[in-house]
């Protein structure tokens, strides 16, 4: 599904992050792990296409993500990659439904509003279609944030930071949604963390260490 080589990223002079070599099978599920400063955002954010590593390969369901342009890059991040991040980033002028609509529009998709109810039916939060993101909880809103992340059928799906600040309860929902979501789009689950909660749910682990 992915395929990491000899992946480097340093800001300011000084390396961050190094992968020798990863490679993830579609539809599996892996924990990257590791304490803050580690490098997972940054991991994430370069399988996302949101970054460009400083060396190294990306190859994203066959794509390498460093030969492609940026408007190519923007597509297919759209098409084929859903990302949670820890700010979830509703856009607060626009409906649940207008934003999940955005997310198909971004991506050079046709705009499937029966998608995007299907969708947000799923996750149990049809009621606030034409909710505004003020208007809802936070719980709410991060279901959205899914919803958003999974509207165009990903291939992959990342999650950064999804349950740190969360109580027991809401730590075990969070993860529950990201991995049923997965499984309905058959989508690999990438999910980032330090939070040991979830380490014992999902059997495969990627360990980042704090780099000096």
């Amino acid at each position: 599904m992915f395929d990491l080589r000899n992946l480097s990223h340093a800001y300011d002079g000084a390396q961050v992050l190094q992968v020798a070599a990863w490679q993830v099978e579609q539809g599996s599920q892996w924990l990257v792990l590791g304490p803050s400063g580690s490098g997972k955002t940054t991991l994430l954010h370069i399988l996302a296409g949101i970054l460009r590593p400083t060396a190294g390969s990306v190859s994203i369901a066959g794509q390498n993500l460093t030969a492609l342009k940026p408007a190519d890059l923007d597509r297919f991040r759209g098409q084929r990659i859903g990302i949670v991040l820890q700010r979830l980033h509703l856009v607060p002028s626009l409906t649940v439904v207008s934003n999940l609509l955005l997310a198909q529009y971004l991506a050079g998709l046709t705009q499937d509003s029966a998608r995007v109810r299907e969708v947000l039916a799923s996750l149990d939060i049809a009621d606030k279609a034409d909710a505004y993101p003020h208007e809802l909880s936070f719980g709410q809103a991060q279901r959205v944030a899914v919803a958003r992340a999974v509207v165009n059928r990903p291939k992959l799906l990342l999650a950064d930071e999804p349950t740190s600040n969360l109580d027991d309860a809401r730590c075990a929902q969070a993860y529950g949604l990201l991995e049923s979501q997965a499984r309905a789009c058959g989508a690999t689950l990438v999910i980032a963390t330090h939070d040991q909660r979830i380490k014992s749910r999902m059997s495969n682990h990627y360990e980042l260490k704090e780099r000096a």
